[in-house]
Order: C-alpha cells, then sequence, then structure tokens
C-alpha cells in the first residue's frame, strides 16, 4: 500500500449516458463494488464475482472498471506494484480527497475547501486555468496504530 496514488474524478454517469452498452456482467461488477469498503484489485473482484455464480471473464471486469472509471463511478489506487485496486467512489457531491492508510488500506474521503481555494490562487498566479488536481495524504489509521502500540508494549 505504501507510495500509491488515487486518481480520482466525480462525474458519475450511467453506462447508457457515455454510449456503453449496460451488460448483466457490468451490472454485476458494479454490484460487488457496492459490497466492498476498501480497494481491491480487478482478480480479487473477479474471484468475488466468480464465488457468487458469476459467469464473466476478468477482461470483461477490467473492461467494466476501466469504463466505470473514466465516468468517475469509481477511484483507482495505483500501488508501488503497478497494480491498479479499485473502489466505488462514496461521495457523490463532488471533488473531494483521501486519507489512506498505508498499512491496512482503511480509505477516509474528505473535501478540503482550503486546499481548492489555494490551487486555483496558485494557478491564477501563475497564469493557469482549466486546472485540475489531486491530493491524498498517507498514514496510518487510528487501529492500526493502536494496534502497533499493542505490539510494542
Amino acid at each position: 500500500m505504501n507510495n500509491a496514488s488515487i486518481s480520482t474524478t466525480s462525474a458519475a454517469r450511467p453506462p447508457s449516458a457515455i454510449g456503453q452498452r449496460s451488460t448483466r456482467q457490468r451490472a454485476a461488477v458494479a454490484g460487488v463494488l457496492q459490497d466492498v469498503e476498501d480497494f481491491r484489485s480487478a482478480q480479487d473482484l473477479h474471484e468475488m464475482l466468480v464465488a457468487r455464480g458469476e459467469r464473466v471473464g476478468l477482461t470483461t471486469v477490467y473492461r467494466s472498471l476501466q469504463a466505470m472509471a473514466e465516468v468517475g463511478e469509481i477511484d483507482v489506487l495505483v500501488g508501488s506494484d503497478g497494480q491498479s485496486l479499485y473502489r466505488r467512489c462514496g461521495q457523490r457531491s463532488g471533488h473531494h480527497h483521501h486519507l489512506v492508510c498505508r498499512e491496512c488500506g482503511l480509505t477516509v474521503e474528505v473535501k478540503g475547501p482550503t486546499v481548492e481555494r489555494w490551487t486555483h490562487a496558485i494557478a491564477e498566479r501563475n497564469g493557469f486555468s482549466d486546472v485540475s488536481h489531486t491530493l491524498d495524504v498517507f498514514g496510518v489509521c487510528e487501529n492500526c496504530t493502536r494496534r502497533e502500540l499493542g505490539r510494542r508494549a
């Protein structure tokens, strides 16, 4: 989980709104993402689908995840090993940032109005327009910190 980055977008539209076919397989991928709280790999999600009795190929899972990421339905975290991990984005109210635990992967979505103001001000001062950004904070959550302190005692 160390040295990871998250790509975030916020405009969620159904597959039909962007010219994609809505299929049973894509609905199954969306369904399994509803049931997980943390980031998961495409392989993990595929295994979960197969365990549920869904007949969906790994390639279809990858394609569905890519399509969902492109329209902002899911967040994608790329780990230090280069593997993409996926999670349904919990906030539907626009742009947000993440606090991510390096130990367990717990992710908390947060708004950052101060960051937003600073981003726009610094861009304007330097003559930039149409600015976007991602900001993700990595650390160790309270539970993992407590667990580590318990091991040391």
